[in-house]
């Protein structure tokens, strides 16, 4: 019976605290991540704030804890989909539609969390920062990393810089997610799926292989 009431009280645990990151994911993309506090999660969602602060312990631990599963839920939109598919442009393709998808349906009500993340901490230091850094090196050398996957098998031309070609590609998507945002320009997204099958033709072993726009 001791066992049952520790899994109980485990199992609300865990359930309150997908609540709450749910919110903070939501409020974050928004209005940043100094928009969260643990005494307004608390009235917000209808909870003490004695067991929020209990869950997280202080604001910092909250945006942290709020960082990783917003990295969690990119993971699981944007990189997941592609895991299975071969290396090649088609994988790169793919990759570059689950993006322009993940922000243009919203997936954060504040468009790509990562990118308003990083505006806010760029200047700032701490553990915080240092956390939004790391999401952002680690998803840059991703898509560095799908490149080189894609020059190794003879997809791209042998001269692809993996770090250039990976810039040039996420400053489109990223482009594309400011405009949606700051003007509701919608057709941006459009325009940066082209850009990228364009850009991908072009360093292409064989540019006619790449298909006229990315996959659905």
């Amino acid at each position: 019976m001791a066992g049952t009431r520790v899994d109980g009280r485990v199992e609300r645990g865990n359930h309150t605290r997908r609540l709450v990151l749910r919110r903070t994911m939501d409020i974050a993309s928004v209005e940043g991540l100094e928009g969260l506090s643990l005494g307004r999660i608390a009235n917000e969602l209808g909870l003490s704030k004695s067991g929020v602060f209990a869950l997280f312990g202080s604001k910092e631990e909250l945006q942290l804890a709020t960082v990783r599963a917003a990295g969690a839920v990119f993971a699981k939109t944007v990189v997941g989909p592609v895991q299975d598919q071969p290396p090649g442009v088609g994988r790169l393709l793919s990759l570059c539609s689950h993006w322009l998808r993940y922000s243009r349906e919203r997936v954060f009500p504040g468009g790509c969390f990562f990118y308003g993340a990083a505006a806010e901490f760029a200047s700032r230091s701490g553990a915080v920062h240092d956390a939004v850094a790391a999401a952002h090196r680690d998803w840059a050398a991703y898509v560095e990393r799908t490149v080189e996957e894609a020059r190794a098998a003879g997809e791209l031309r042998p001269d692809t810089g993996p770090g250039r070609l990976a810039f040039e590609l996420i400053a489109l998507l990223e482009h594309a997610n400011l405009l949606s945002l700051l003007h509701g320009a919608q057709d941006a997204y459009d325009l940066a799926a082209s850009a990228v099958v364009a850009r991908l033709r072009a360093a292409a072993a064989e540019p006619d292989s790449v298909p006229d726009a990315l996959p659905c």
